[in-house]
């Protein structure tokens, strides 16, 4: 379910100055992407939802597919996930977490992704959805901070909001 008043659709070109500056408020210490960055993703054809309030975006997201081949299940990735810090505990992480998902169910992915593992609310947000964690990265982030490794199995396929 969609906050009131949020619209999520597909992130635009366009777009990535204003992800690359959350970037920049979100993971100050951890490399953040740069705007180009956020291009290159979308040319690279990977799929990302933009969360916008008044027409401005306030959270992204992307996810990496991979889909399987003769039999076998796809995989797909989460890259990366930021709501404003303005807008944080509305909602909006989870409605771009689960449009991601449903794309990565749609395709019967499981779905991987790293996460700080200092970061309790991302954490909490992820368990909910059904990732645990199978691995930890030490060192992972540019600040020398760890990160966990995540899984989620394939939920069954479920229409994705918005359309991809």
């Amino acid at each position: 379910m969609t906050p009131s008043g949020l619209v999520l659709d597909v992130l635009r070109p366009d777009d990535a100055a204003r992800c690359a500056e959350l970037e920049a408020l979100l993971f100050p210490d951890d490399d953040p992407w740069s705007a180009r960055a956020f291009r290159d993703e979308l040319r690279a054809g990977h799929h990302y939802l933009a969360a916008r309030a008044g027409g401005r975006v306030v959270g992204y997201g992307g996810v990496a597919l991979l889909p399987g081949r003769l039999g076998q299940p796809g995989e797909a990735e989460i890259h990366t996930i930021g709501v404003d810090p303005g807008h944080q505990g509305r909602g909006i992480g989870r409605a771009l977490l689960d449009g991601l998902l449903a794309v990565a169910d749609g395709i019967g992915a499981t779905t991987f992704l790293e996460v700080r593992t200092d970061n309790a609310p991302a954490l909490a947000l992820y368990r909910s959805t059904g990732f645990e964690v199978v691995g930890t990265r030490r060192r992972y982030y540019a600040s020398g901070a760890d990160a966990y490794t995540m899984r989620r199995l394939p939920g069954p396929p479920r229409s994705a909001d918005p359309p991809a």
